[in-house]
């Protein structure tokens, strides 16, 4: 019976304030970031996702949240959502120490973690990815310049995997006060009726909604951004059709 479904999850990390690393100036504070956090964690509960929420976590704790996502049983998807500062490949934990992106990819499908080995797991990371402007593109950007080969992290996606980032390699990702411009989108598609759409077609909404509707303001005005997705999906998935 339908009583008997296992959930799906989802595991939901927002940085908003950020220690300073080795005597460094700390990266810069993240507004509004958690209140759309929030508001994802609502609508993904409203999807029938059991949601895992966490707030301003170091490196070292975001790879713990991951080592324990191995050990849980797991429904028919897997979502993770990262909001967060960043460079090409990484994303900061609170503290300013980075996480390696392939290393979350790679340890999700390993074959250690069985549960999550077959179920298609999909990443939305809302982080900058290098300091290059879109002609357009950010407010509360972080430093880093982009690896030799922006696509590595890219290419190197496992099976059964999915990931959305806000912008394009080596590009800042726009934050301001009420938000973000990828996050906002993605809320946008998952509160409307494209969340019935198959996965692929509602992350190339997302896209079109943030190429088409969003423009940086203040200091960087008329600046865009472009999220792009890459997909190592073997079959049409509906993983917000609740």
């Amino acid at each position: 019976s339908m009583s008997q479904v296992r959930p799906s999850r989802a595991l939901i990390i927002v940085n908003t304030h950020f220690s300073s690393c080795k005597g460094e100036v700390a990266l810069g504070t993240r507004r509004g970031a958690r209140r759309e956090a929030e508001k994802l964690s609502r609508i993904l509960s409203q999807l029938n996702y059991t949601v895992k929420l966490m707030v301003n976590k170091t490196a070292k704790e975001i790879e713990d949240l991951f080592q324990q996502e191995c050990g849980h049983q797991h429904g028919d998807y897997f979502v993770t959502i990262i909001s967060s500062h960043g460079e090409e490949g990484v994303i900061f934990g609170c503290d300013s120490e980075p996480v390696q992106l392939t290393w979350i990819f790679q340890l999700l499908s390993s074959a250690t973690s069985l549960a999550l080995t077959r179920i298609p797991k999909i990443f939305f990371i809302q982080a900058c990815r290098g300091t290059q402007l879109d002609p357009g593109v950010t407010v509360e950007c972080d430093s880093g310049e982009p690896g030799p080969d922006c696509f590595s992290s890219c290419l190197s996606i496992p099976p059964q995997t999915v990931v959305m980032f806000a912008c394009s390699p080596g590009h800042v990702a726009f934050l301001n006060p009420s938000g973000s411009m990828f996050l906002q989108a993605l809320l946008k598609v998952l509160q409307g009726e494209e969340r019935h759409l198959a996965l692929h077609r509602l992350l190339t909404r997302v896209n079109w909604e943030v190429a088409c509707h969003c423009q940086a303001r203040g200091t960087y005005e008329g600046c865009k951004e472009m999220p792009c997705f890459v997909t190592n999906l073997l079959q049409e998935v509906f993983p917000f059709s609740a």
